[in-house]
């Protein structure tokens, strides 16, 4: 059963969009549905964009992972990959948030789309004329600035489109779409710079998605929301990181992903462990590095069509608990089918993670602070993926990459062991669908 919601937290009192298929004109006996969220035009806009977007990053980051480690031959030179794209997304997370509750979310996406873009072609020109790393450090920063006002903002834009019977389900997809393309990215972008022998056109085509997906946006039709009441100020830029706080739920299982992602990722060390130790080219990175993504859309497909979990909070701390393992086992495989393997069990179990840490910040957050409490998500997750880049590449240029992968899952383990006794809360959570009934009674 899930915990009630405290007093301190704001009342959910907007309205959701109805788009035929809210909890006032269906009955709660209706069959689970799961296509609910992709039988919505301006959902499937979303996603379709969504889906682009990160098939662009994904290819981006594969390109600048080879492309700096066949310049440096240095671990630490793909750490700082994870570190200049961290920063801002630290640093600009209030104002970012603060802005996706004051202004057009749809709008902000938009903007941040075409630097994105701008910054992509940037890349291809500095990798065609083998031009300055720190020049590619730069752009990546600029980068990240963008995606530290995009992703609040995007988060924020997804409850706009369903109703909440169906943000689940939207959740769902968004996940599966999200893996599709982290298939998709790496496998392209290493096939691409096995054709090529350089990573150019990889940035090209991935300035071209970028550019796709902006397209799908701007298509998505107008949507009502309720802008934050609270007058610009220190104390409403806070207001999310307040709200996490006192919500002991989603602090839980923010802390939870944050320390998994941070400690047991293994993905910016891969071109070391393609290269150096399970001996591959160019190709089977690739598929290493799509290796989570084919797990995780395996997980969030099953998980869409299945009953909705009716224990969500242990199944997320055994699903992470066995993320650090297959960590632990990757670190110490030498065996390339091995390692794909355990690359797959941790993109299923991951995807655990996701789909209940998403659903719980949306549906128990109100719609004019969800821009701020998406923002420090961001900050918890995803600058989590680029500091645990950090993290890895300064632990495997001290004590190697083996030692670093496979101390980075026990960390994860002994996370999982601190979270559940530390807040017993997520124990006890149950079905996510009782947290619409939250979010819907207050």
């Amino acid at each position: 059963m899930t915990q009630p919601r405290e007093r301190s937290e704001p009342e959910l009192t907007h309205r959701t969009p109805d788009h035929g298929l809210s909890s006032q004109t269906q009955p709660a006996s209706l069959p689970h549905d799961p296509y609910a969220a992709l039988r919505l035009r301006d959902y499937r806009l979303f996603a379709i964009g969504s889906v682009l977007l990160v098939i662009s990053e994904q290819m981006q980051s594969v390109a600048v992972g080879w492309e700096l480690y066949e310049r440096t031959g240095s671990a630490l030179a793909l750490g700082w990959v994870g570190l200049v794209q961290a920063l801002p997304v630290i640093g600009l997370a209030l104002p970012a948030g603060g802005l996706a509750d004051r202004f057009d979310r749809k709008r902000i996406v938009l903007v941040t789309q075409v630097l994105m873009a701008i910054c992509s072609l940037t890349l291809a020109v500095l990798s065609f004329q083998q031009g300055s790393i720190a020049l590619i450090y730069t752009c990546l920063f600029v980068s990240g600035i963008a995606r530290a006002f995009h992703n609040p903002a995007s988060a924020a834009f997804l409850p706009q489109l369903v109703p909440i019977r169906a943000f689940g389900n939207a959740v769902m997809w968004n996940s599966s779409g999200f893996q599709v393309a982290s298939m998709a990215g790496p496998a392209i972008g290493g096939l691409l710079i096995a054709l090529q022998g350089e990573a150019a056109l990889v940035y090209v085509v991935d300035a071209l998605l970028v550019l796709a997906s902006f397209g799908c946006v701007a298509f998505i039709g107008g949507q009502q929301r309720q802008p934050s009441p609270e007058a610009p100020s220190l104390k409403t830029l806070i207001a999310g990181i307040s709200f996490v706080w006192r919500s002991k739920l989603i602090l839980a299982a923010l802390t939870l992903d944050m320390f998994a992602v941070l400690l047991g990722g293994a993905t910016t060390l891969l071109p070391i462990f393609a290269k150096d130790i399970l001996q591959v080219g160019p190709a089977e990175f690739g598929w290493l590095r799509a290796a989570p993504a084919i797990g995780a859309f395996v997980m969030a497909f099953s998980l869409a069509h299945l009953p909705p979990l009716r224990q969500a909070g242990k199944t997320l701390l055994w699903a992470v608990a066995g993320f650090g393992v297959v960590t632990v086992v990757f670190g110490l495989s030498r065996w390339f089918w091995l390692s794909l393997l355990m690359l797959v069990l941790s993109g299923a179990l991951d995807n655990i993670s996701v789909v209940v840490r998403h659903t719980l910040v949306q549906l128990r957050t109100p719609d004019y602070m969800r821009g701020r409490v998406s923002a420090v998500n961001s900050v918890f997750i995803g600058s989590s993926n680029e500091l645990g880049g950090f993290e890895s590449g300064v632990t495997a240029a001290l004590f190697g990459p083996v030692l670093s992968v496979v101390g980075g899952g026990i960390g994860t383990i002994a996370v999982v062991l601190a979270v559940a006794f530390t807040w017993p809360q997520i124990r006890a959570l149950g079905s996510l669908e009782e947290q619409s009934t939250t979010a819907r009674s207050g």
